[in-house]
């Protein structure tokens, strides 16, 4: 949430399906502030498993990724209610999953839980069991009462619950590396080329690594406190992160040097967006500001907005003609580098999400949500996604935002992550209970796209 740059911007965003972490058992640590800033990945603050990063193949027609227990499942959530006016609300029955189920079905007789939560009704809860493995080394699996095995592969298996007429196909990870960090992972990129991977974490690191084999490249070290969010210019070559010093720095991949930092917010940075091919960069910050940033010169072009409370997320994207940006009251500076033309979308904590003229900084709309937006993305030149704190995604078309396209309800858990892919998008949501789900989900409905 990556073949091409994984930031939100790009086209091309996922060859390595997604990745996660959470954080220790047991660990004392707070939960930090809701940075959602995560790129081509899920997010779980707080939660209470080992920190991994998972690699996986193309995300397609799964939904849940990885999930706790059931025990350890919020029993409520927020956000359930449909609104009247525009799309409606799309809530479905989740399936989850045991999150090794893999390896669990490879023994003999090894048995993984699985379970349905249906809004406003108890959940169903029941198990698969291997019943041997075949001469092609696919497990023979058999589901408990309630629910059926559709179709099992080396690294898939598709589940259906008849009662509540809902399936879901879930992907073991491809590649799994637990030894990058030591605390929950609060962001993740993987480079152009696919080659390199870059972190941050709660345990005060930012790392790059070898996306092939986690193998650790370098440790970027500057800011004073956590790095919120991380993401690489297009190059491949140079990494872009905010913290909560609220100090803006760009790396060299190449030898981990910081060869620019910005200062000039007063607050947390919590996203982060790359114009073009990187002269430029925006970012959103705690202070309630999006700042305009020149790469040459390490100066802030201006304020972008000024919105009086925390900015989580913002995107940056290319508008369709049909839409008015506006014109800027003053000539733009010569520094400003691909700016004409562009949207800007900032996911607030005020609940609103506001979009403006990125060269004009003018008005486009404010939409009001339902609860804090944690996340924005683009998925076209008029359409685009937010997510909230209490589990819905909003998808939104620019040229008519009063009234949302629809409203997707899976969960009451924060939808941490979105990120375009292919004729859909993916999103991540987590609870501070542990839970965390990673769904692709096509534009036009919440149904699971065919695997391919």
């Amino acid at each position: 949430m990556l073949t091409g740059h994984v930031g939100k911007e790009g086209p091309n965003a996922c060859t390595y399906a997604a990745a996660w972490a959470s954080q220790a058992v047991g660990d004392p640590l707070p939960i930090p502030p809701r940075n959602k800033a995560l790129v081509g990945s899920a997010h779980t603050e707080g939660a209470v498993n080992p920190p991994h990063v998972f690699i996986g193949g193309l995300l397609v027609d799964a939904r849940p990724l990885y999930s706790p227990h059931p025990s350890q499942e919020p029993t409520s959530g927020k956000g359930r209610k449909r609104w009247a006016g525009g799309g409606g609300v799309e809530m479905a029955a989740p399936l989850r999953i045991q999150s090794d189920w893999a390896q669990a079905l490879r023994k003999d007789e090894g048995e993984a839980w699985l379970s349905c939560h249906p809004p406003g009704k108890p959940s169903l809860y029941g198990s698969l069991t291997c019943q041997g493995i075949g001469l092609d080394g696919i497990p023979e699996v058999t589901a408990s009462e309630g629910f059926i095995v559709n179709e099992i592969s080396k690294k898939s298996i598709h589940i259906s619950c008849p009662k509540e007429s809902t399936s879901s196909k879930f992907l073991a990870p491809y590649t799994t590396f637990s030894r990058i960090h030591t605390k929950s992972i609060t962001c993740l990129d993987i480079s152009s080329g696919g080659g390199l991977g870059v972190s941050s974490s709660t345990d005060g690191t930012m790392k790059i690594w070898q996306a092939s084999n986690g193998e650790l490249r370098r440790v970027l070290e500057g800011h004073v406190f956590d790095v919120n969010c991380c993401r690489f210019f297009p190059s491949g070559l140079v990494v872009l992160s905010g913290g909560m010093d609220a100090q803006l720095k760009i790396w060299s991949a190449e030898d981990a040097g910081c060869v620019v930092t910005f200062k000039g917010h007063k607050g947390g940075i919590l996203d982060t967006a790359i114009v073009d091919r990187g002269r430029n960069v925006v970012s959103g910050s705690r202070d309630g500001t999006a700042r305009l940033w020149d790469c040459g010169r390490s100066a802030c072009l201006g304020v972008l907005a000024d919105c009086g409370s925390s900015i989580n997320g913002v995107a940056v994207g290319a508008a369709d003609n049909s839409i008015n940006l506006g014109s800027p009251e003053q000539m733009p500076s010569e520094r400003e580098v691909g700016t004409e033309a562009k949207m800007l979308l900032l996911a607030r904590e005020d609940k609103k999400l506001q979009c403006l003229g990125l060269q004009s900084r003018q008005p486009v709309f404010l939409f009001i949500g339902s609860d804090a937006f944690n996340c924005c993305t683009f998925l076209s030149g008029f359409l685009l996604l937010a997510g909230t704190q209490d589990g819905n995604i909003y998808q939104l078309d620019v040229r008519s935002p009063r009234a949302p396209v629809q409203i997707i309800h899976r969960s009451g858990a924060p939808v941490l992550s979105l990120l375009s892919f292919r004729d859909g998008f993916i999103a991540s949501q987590g609870s501070h209970m542990g839970e965390t789900d990673l769904r692709m989900l096509s534009r036009q409905s919440c149904t699971t796209l065919p695997a391919f």
